[in-house]
Formats: structure tokens, sequence, C-alpha cells
């Protein structure tokens, strides 16, 4: 009856062991809850007997994921312990372990003991677990197809979200941007006819026909993007494979000169095209540095945490993570000079343009278009550019285990550069840090449909089709789109800034521009003169610190090979000397340590990351209570007769002070308290006559800035 109660809609049981310890270690010894460990078809959960306790029980949670729930697809590798040694598990096993440990993609670990656990149990889950969520399955098995399908009463919550599957969506699109004069929305891939990669519906320029669409379906092909407004436009484009006979190649590069002179009418039209698979790293580069870069918070005890903690720039710098974040957001700054100073046309060209135009077009668009900065407007980009535009989902964030070559974290990515505007101009966004957390963390729950197809023909196609146990007809998918689903109205209020900038009205606008100028001021490049105001992971981010921790490295982050050229350069710094209008163009901060880590999700785990009783989510907190309070009060002022309303308005609660609570994220309890070493370890001891270093050593880190 329990397990009934605990389980969603189709889901299945499909294994289970009793007496598993779930446990943690600190300081040498280890901890654990003993309860139940299940599999289904949509998770791995942990049962215990005291998530009843008001200590285990976040204010603030996540209604589909539970905090011991691991959905299948967040599942990122499973370790065994075998004499104290750990050993990855994959496919069949002669040998079942003691403990089972498990790195989830959301940075999680779990920690299993089955010593305790009948032998029987353990093979059962051991293989169950390591089959469903490591070994390749098909398409219409995941958990996405069960639940459409056993849910009929699935809400659609579009919202404001525009989701750009009709012609209607491209059409008003175009006339939002004005694009309107110069391009048109097709129907020529009506039945995909065209291409089964390409939408139904997209915009190409006016002058392009029906026939050279179809000659080589879609590609060579300059399909529209965004409209600036001075009228010059985004454009991508899908290359034609480089391994051609030479008549081929002939009749290709006349087909693309004439499609060329579309776009490009010197001198009122120019055009400039970008071949991103050269001036960008590659896609296996990326999932490198990744790979790399997680490493370093798949941390589950404290002396693996402080043995890291002097040499933690060095690490930070050889996983080249934040030097690929760089190079993106430069990339976009270059892209939005030639929109915004030079209005030129750009066109940006990749193998599938499905991956790289993603993050650049969707990156310039949010720095040149306060629409998307609004939470509508953001969603509805990641709509038109991804989900629509035909990223490869499934195979990127490789949800059915069938190829790790063509996995990449594409999105992430973007996520990661979207940060890094938000954390740099936070009053410019309509939505949080918190919210492109809970949408990273959404590329793994199987309820939604927005995440889990390549393409919109592979989700018609399948939405058509009937489901494995029933005879019912259409699958209705739910959007991630809908944050009712995974939580209720007080949690979504963190979703939202409060402190976001609304357009000003043009008689104000003068007013505004002298406090913004103010602000601004705080945030110009590091200078000779001044240190910037943010702190590092660990201690303070000044010159000196940078110095003796990295000595001549930090070069490599600034004077790159790529050293931006003199117009760029130019455009850059000017841009940066003037005061910042949250309505208009925003270029981020790229010069050395101004890019960060993005710490509310990678360390929000962690305990030793945590500042208990503070942090950003205690202030978030008491922000909006105090918002809530001043709207009470308008309301009271707006009444004629002052009725008593207290009732009527609810604030959003002090956080409790539990030293479970993470201080990062409000959707997160912590696994284990943080225990510093009683002893140094001997990378410490190597420092200790840096008198600088030993003042500072328990100045740890800033959680609203991240890492630098």
């Amino acid at each position: 009856t329990f397990l009934k109660c605990f389980f969603y809609t189709g889901e299945l049981l499909l294994c289970e062991a009793n007496t598993v310890y779930k446990y943690i270690q600190e300081d040498g010894s280890n901890r654990g809850t003993c309860g139940k460990l299940v599999c289904t078809n949509f998770k791995i959960a942990f049962l215990d007997d005291d998530s009843a306790s008001d200590d285990n029980e976040p204010q603030f949670k996540n209604k589909i994921v539970g905090e011991n729930d691991i959905t299948l697809q967040c599942v990122d590798q499973i370790y065994g312990v075998y004499d104290e040694k750990k050993k990855l598990l994959t496919g069949q096993l002669r040998k079942y372990p003691e403990k089972l440990i498990i790195y989830c993609k959301d940075l999680r670990v779990f920690n299993f003991c089955l010593r305790y656990t009948k032998e029987e149990e353990v093979k059962r889950i051991v293989s169950g677990i390591v089959h469903h969520s490591q070994t390749p399955k098909l398409l219409k098995r995941l958990f996405l197809f069960s639940y459409a399908s056993a849910a009929p009463n699935n809400t659609d919550g579009r919202n404001q979200t525009v989701m750009f599957d009709t012609l209607e969506d491209w059409r008003d699109e175009l006339e939002r941007t004005k694009g309107n004069v110069k391009y048109k929305a097709v129907t020529t891939n009506e039945g995909y006819r065209v291409s089964e990669k390409l939408p139904l519906y997209f915009v190409v320029p006016i002058c392009v026909s029906e026939e050279s669409i179809l000659k080589y379906q879609g590609r060579g092909i300059p399909i529209w993007c965004w409209s600036c407004h001075n009228g010059a436009a985004l454009l991508k484009m899908s290359a034609f494979p480089k391994e051609q006979d030479d008549s081929t190649s002939q009749m290709q590069k006349a087909f693309l000169d004439g499609i060329y002179k579309t776009i490009s009418k010197p001198p009122y039209e120019l055009l400039r095209m970008d071949d991103l698979s050269s001036s960008l790293p590659s896609l296996q580069d990326i999932q490198t540095a990744y790979t790399r870069f997680k490493q370093l918070f798949l941390i589950d005890n404290s002396t693996d945490f402080w043995a890291t903690d002097v040499k933690w720039f060095s690490l930070l710098e050889s996983t080249n993570w934040l030097e690929i974040i760089r190079r993106v957001l430069k990339k976009a700054i270059e892209v939005a000079e030639c929109l915004e100073r030079q209005h030129t046309n750009v066109l940006l060209i990749e193998e599938s343009a499905t991956d790289l135009c993603c993050v650049i077009s969707s990156l310039v668009q949010v720095m040149m278009d306060s629409y998307s900065r609004t939470k509508s407007g953001f969603q509805s980009l990641i709509q038109k550019e991804w989900v629509i535009g035909g990223h490869g989902f499934l195979d990127r964030c490789n949800h059915l285990h069938k190829s790790d070559k063509e996995e990449a974290p594409v999105f992430l990515l973007l996520l990661n550069c979207v940060w890094q505007l938000v954390q740099q101009y936070p009053p410019a966004f309509e939505f949080t840090e918190t919210y492109l957390t809970v949408l990273s963390d959404s590329l793994y729950v199987p309820i939604f449909s927005t995440f889990f197809f390549n393409s919109q023909h592979q989700k018609d196609t399948n939405t058509s089709g009937e489901s494995l146990n029933t005879q019912s007809g259409p699958f209705r998918f739910l959007t991630v789109w809908d944050w009712s689903v995974q939580f209720d109205p007080k949690a979504q209020a963190f979703l939202n800034n409060p402190l976001y900038a609304e357009k000003p009205k043009p008689d104000k606008s003068q007013r505004k521009t002298a406090r913004f100028k103010h602000q601004r001021q705080l945030s110009l490049p590091l200078t000779p003169t001044k240190s910037s105001t943010k702190r590092g992971f660990f201690r303070e981010e000044t010159d000196h610190l940078i110095k003796n921790i990295l000595g001549k490295r930090i070069g490599k982050f600034i004077n790159s090979s790529d050293e931006p050229s003199n117009s760029f350069r130019e455009f850059y710094d000017s841009w940066h000397s003037k005061p910042v209008d949250y309505h208009g163009l925003l270029l981020p901060h790229i010069d050395g340590p101004e890019i960060k880590v993005w710490a509310q999700r990678y360390l929000r785990w962690i305990p030793e990351a945590q500042l208990h009783g503070g942090g950003t989510i205690a202030t978030a907190a008491k922000i909006l209570d105090l918002m809530e309070e001043v709207q009470s009060l308008q309301v009271k002022m707006d009444e004629e007769h002052s009725q008593a309303i207290s009732g009527d308005v609810h604030s959003v609660p002090l956080l409790r002070n539990s030293a479970r609570l993470s201080s990062l994220f409000p959707f997160a309890l912590l696994q284990r308290q943080s225990i510093k070493p009683a002893l140094p370890t001997s990378t410490w001891k190597d420092l200790e006559d840096e008198d600088d270093l030993v003042k500072r050593d328990d100045e740890f880190v800033d959680l609203s800035g991240g890492m630098s």
C-alpha cells in the first residue's frame, strides 16, 4: 500500500531490496539510514523511516523528484565497491558488490551499503539498476510514454510560452521583430516532404524559392533566427558535406552563390558568414572539458573536498570548461557587433545547424532582445531555437544510452553562458539562477517531452502512435514550461526575480539612467586600482591571491591565442565604459576571473560550500517576504474601508535554520555535515609560510558570486 502511494501514474515496480543502508562518510567513520531501495521504470528511490522528521523535510521541494529519488535518465555512472576497491558497473555482473555508489548528472552522490541485504535481493537490485539505467533502450520504453498514456487529464501548461509549432507563431515572431519586410514563413515542409530534420514551419528570405528549399533537402538554405532593430538579421544554415566529388561540389557552390545574393546586396545589404565548426571548440572538446569539470564536484566526503582546497584553481583551469564558456560568449559578442554596429547580416554555418548554431543564436538574442530576458520570452526562445529548431536532445543527453560518441552537454553550455549574464546583470532578467538550475535538472525528468526528442518530426511520429500497454489514442505529453507540475506556488516564487527592472516609462528615463550609472561603475572590468568585489570559491579574489596561487598561469585565461581583434575590443570596451540599459544590449564581462563557476548548480549538495542561516536562498526568501508585505500594505491602502485582509495574503515563510538545508538551492537537503579535518593536509603544510593565505584560512565560498 505504501509503495502504491509512492508511485506515479504509469510507474511500475521492477525490483526492490530491504535492509539497505544509505550511508555518509564523516570524519573517517560511516553513518547510515536503513530503508528500502527500489527501482521502477521511472526512477531509483530510497525509502527510509526518517522521512517524516521535520528536519528531513525541505520547506520547498520538487513534487516529482524527491531528496532520495534518482530518475533513470539522471544516473551518470554506477560503481560497486569490492574489498574497498571501486569498480565501474556495466552490463552483466559476475560478482555483486557490498556497496553501491551512484553518481548523478545533477551532481548528487549516493552511497548504499548492501552488506546486510539478502543475497538474492542484492543480485536483483544491482542488476536491475544497472540494466535499466545504463543499457541501451528503445525510445518508447522511456517512462515518458508510460506516463503520457496513463495520465488522461494532462494539462496544457503553455501559459505565455510561444511553442512555434504553428505557422501563425512564426508570423507573429516576424512581426514582433519587424523581420517580415525581408523574410517569410514557409509551409514547404508540411508533411516533412523536404526533410525530417527541419521543423514543419520556418522562415527564409523572401527571394528564396520553394524549388531551392527542396533541391538539397533544406541544406544550403539560410534559415532566419531573429531580426535586429536596424534590419540586420541573424540566420543559420546547414552546410553541405565536405567530402564531395568535384562535379557535385561545383553544383553546390553555384547554388550557394545564388542563395547568398538573396541576402548580400552591397552596399545596402551586407553578409558575414561564420563557420562555427572551425571557430569554436568541437562537440568532442566540449564533452571532454565538461567530463573533467564535473569530477571536481562529485565529492561525497569532507576529506576529498579539503584535499582540493589549495590546488582548486589549477584543477579548474585544467578542465578548460570556463575557457570554452569564454570563447562562446566572445563569439556571441562578435555576432552582436556585426548586427548592432555594422548593420551586417550574420549567417551561422554548421554541419546540421542544430548544436553550436543553437547556442550562439540563443545567446545573441538574450544579449540583444530584452524580451528574451523575460521568463516567457526565454522559454519561447528555447522552443524556437532548440526544441522546434531540431537540437538532438535525445542523442546529446544520451537518454537511450545508444552512443556515447553522440553525447555532448550543448544545452548545458548555453545555460552556463546565460548564467554568466544573469549573475553579472541581475536586474535585466525576469528569471533567477534557480530557474536556470531547475531547468537544467528538468533535462533528466522523463515526464516532459520538451527535452526527450531529436526533432519535431520524431515527436510528431511518436505522438500519434499507440502506447505499448493500451489501445489508447495519441499520447498527451506534458511540456516542461508548466512549472506547476514540479513546484507549488510558494516554491515557484524562487524562479522569478523580485528585483527585475521593469521597462521604464519614457518620462522617467532620465532618473532611471542616473540610478543605473552608479551601479554600473561597480561592475567594470578589473583595473590596477580596483580589484573585483566578488569573492572566489574558498578565499577572496584579489590580485595578490591570484599571483600567489596561479602565478603566470592566469595569463592563459586572459591573453588567449584568440585575443579579440581591434574592432572587437573597441566595441567591447566602448560598451562597457557606458551606463547599462537593462532593456537594451547587454555584453558580458569575459576577461579572466570575470567568467565564474555556476556555484548554485555545482555546489548545492556540498556542505562545505554552504553558509548556514545565510546565503542566496535566505536572501531571496527575505526579499520575497518583504515584497509580499509591501503588496499587502498596498492593497490595504487601496481599500476604501481598510478591511482586514491579512489572512488573504500569504508571504513566503522564513527559512528554517536547519544544518541540512542548502544555502545555495531552495529544493536541496544536504546528505552530510561539513567537518574540516583536524590535521592539515600536506598541501596546507606546504603553504604555511604564506602569511596572506594563513590569515584567510577560514574564508571560504561567496555563495552569491560563485567560483572564479
